[in-house]
């Protein structure tokens, strides 16, 4: 066994509504590690508290938690006070980057364009909103990840039930204006910008099932797009 990270817990599983593809992903991670020679065990918060970690002698953690509670900046502050160094994103970066709305108001707090947007309640005027934004219309639990509790709403009259799914995830809902293009994903390591991903999915519609659970799904790299 190599030595050279010491200990790794993998942390997997949690109590989000994302559970399912954390544990699926802490599997890879696990496999990948141990195959390279890393001593990586697996460690579910929701099995067993997270000061264990300390206890048990785990000297890193590859966080492969999503969702809340494992992506929102909670997990890694907490490691950060028992001064086990983690994968990923900090505590305040994972936190603005787990709200999509108040991401959204940095970003335009910054100059930065992004998509025309309205927060829904209950009493919030569906037909306004469509005035508003346009048709389609994507709703979307704000703090939720994997596209769980989201609609593409293209009549009016869906806009409320879309409304009410993603209030069973979270009580914070966005509307957000559909804007037409290719699907790219832009990874980052470090400071260093890795190249673009274009993503095809089934009818356009990269959500939970596209994500996860179809081969139809496809994924280009280099992503065709002109170098400019």
């Amino acid at each position: 066994m190599s030595d050279k990270f010491g200990k790794v817990a993998v942390l997997l599983g949690g109590t989000s509504a994302e559970r399912e593809i954390s544990l699926i992903s802490g599997e890879a991670v696990l496999g990948a590690l141990r195959q390279q020679g890393v001593d990586a065990q697996p460690f579910d918060p929701a099995a067993q508290p997270l000061w264990e970690l300390k206890q048990q002698g785990f000297e890193r953690a590859f966080i492969i938690l999503h969702g809340r509670h494992g992506e929102d900046g909670t997990v890694q502050g907490a490691l950060e006070l028992m001064g086990i160094p983690y994968t990923g994103s900090g505590v305040m970066a994972s936190a603005l980057a787990m709200d999509k709305w108040r991401t959204k108001l940095v970003w335009l707090s910054s100059g930065l364009p992004t998509p025309r947007f309205a927060i829904l309640e209950a009493d919030t005027d569906w037909d306004a909103v469509v005035a508003e934004l346009g048709l389609p219309i994507f709703v979307k639990p704000v703090h939720e990840g994997s596209s769980m509790g989201a609609t593409k709403v293209t009549e009016a009259g869906q806009l409320k039930a879309a409304w009410e799914l993603a209030a069973k995830f979270d009580s914070l809902v966005l509307a957000e204006e559909f804007v037409t293009g290719q699907e790219l994903t832009a990874p980052f390591l470090g400071d260093r910008a890795l190249p673009l991903v274009r993503i095809v999915a089934p009818g356009g519609n990269y959500d939970y099932q596209n994500k996860y659970f179809t081969d139809d799904t496809q994924y280009f790299c280099p992503s065709g797009l002109p170098e400019a």
